[in-house]
């Protein structure tokens, strides 16, 4: 029904000059003393047939209507066809909305070009930077002083960046390197909570780790990078204390530390792109992107997460690994 009083609104102007016509007419029989049934019977006769014409003119005009739906979902690349032109002016608007498709699909390759060119030379650049990484940590491995530890836990920083770097190009690259697997949660802590151990010992702080015994179908490498993301975080704005990772029922992994803490205004906001809030602000380090990548990759893999905290407290960061309907590959 609100197709059809729009379509009326768009023809108002030819039922207007059709009534006028009529009322012309009737006019012309009256001026000259003619009699008007003799003008308004044709007028009547012409009303039906127009009215015809207006229900003929309706459906081709909805069929029309539909089928600019169904191209309206399409992208300017798959755009194919479209419905043939009956006036100079619909024959002219499909001539712009041509240029207009041929220009958004040159707009699109080209972009597509220079993307892939960047993923691949980000993506060589990250492989060939780990060399050196990895030569820096076996000649550091051979010292044990607390210049090498200090120096050990740099490394490893700059290792999480380069990192950081890889899963952001993947994001929104074209593939997918996903591969899920029933996993044993606990043997991903224990290897994330590993790569830590000089910065813990260095620090003096205290990791209170309870078993889990949670398993999830899910990617181990990735949800491994998210761990390595929550613990580098905690560790940060941590001075002292301890950092405690348990399970919470049968499905929630937490990490709570005890921390400086988030704003509460801050909260709201913490998985957004490049949002570093107070804490961000006055850490130079922090980029507002580690906490945006676990949220996009836990969405990706099915994974629950969220964040509590209290200024001067600590923080308690919860994963739900309860998922829908999931199976190993």
């Amino acid at each position: 029904m609100k197709l059809f009083f729009a379509y009326l609104r768009q023809r108002r102007r030819d039922i207007f000059v059709f009534f006028l016509f009529c009322g012309v007419f009737c006019l012309c029989f009256f001026l000259c003393r003619l009699p008007v049934r003799a003008a308004v019977y044709p007028a009547l006769l012409c009303a039906l047939l127009g009215a015809a014409f207006v229900s003929y003119d309706f459906l081709r005009v909805r069929k029309r209507h539909k089928n600019l739906l169904e191209i309206r979902e399409l992208t300017a690349a798959m755009i194919s066809a479209l419905p043939e032109p009956e006036t100079v002016e619909s024959a002219d608007y499909q001539k712009i909305i041509r240029n207009l498709q041929r220009e958004t699909v040159e707009t699109e390759t080209a972009f597509s070009a220079r993307y892939r060119d960047m993923t691949e030379y980000y993506t060589l650049w990250a492989h060939q930077i780990k060399t050196p990484i990895t030569s820096m940590r076996l000649t550091l491995e051979k010292e044990d002083t607390a210049v090498s530890r200090k120096l050990t836990s740099d490394l490893f920083q700059i290792e999480q960046y380069v990192d950081m770097v890889l899963a952001f190009m993947r994001m929104d690259s074209d593939f997918s390197d996903f591969l899920f697997r029933k996993q044993n949660v606990d043997e991903i802590i224990k290897q994330t909570a590993a790569k830590f151990s000089a910065e813990f010992i260095d620090r003096g702080l205290r990791l209170n780790y309870t078993p889990t015994g949670l398993t999830a179908v899910t990617d181990g490498k990735w949800l491994s990078f998210v761990m390595e993301q929550l613990l580098s975080n905690a560790l940060k704005y941590t001075r002292e204390g301890e950092i405690r990772i348990y399970a919470d029922g049968a499905y929630t992994l937490c990490m709570e530390d005890t921390g400086i803490g988030i704003d509460p205004a801050d909260l709201p906001r913490v998985f957004e792109k490049g949002y570093t809030g107070c804490n961000g602000r006055s850490d130079r380090r922090a980029s507002g992107i580690g906490l945006y990548l676990c949220k996009r990759i836990c969405d990706k893999l099915g994974i629950g997460i969220s964040i509590t905290s209290e200024l001067n407290k600590g923080t308690v960061v919860r994963l739900n690994l309860k998922q829908y309907n999931l199976r190993a590959e």
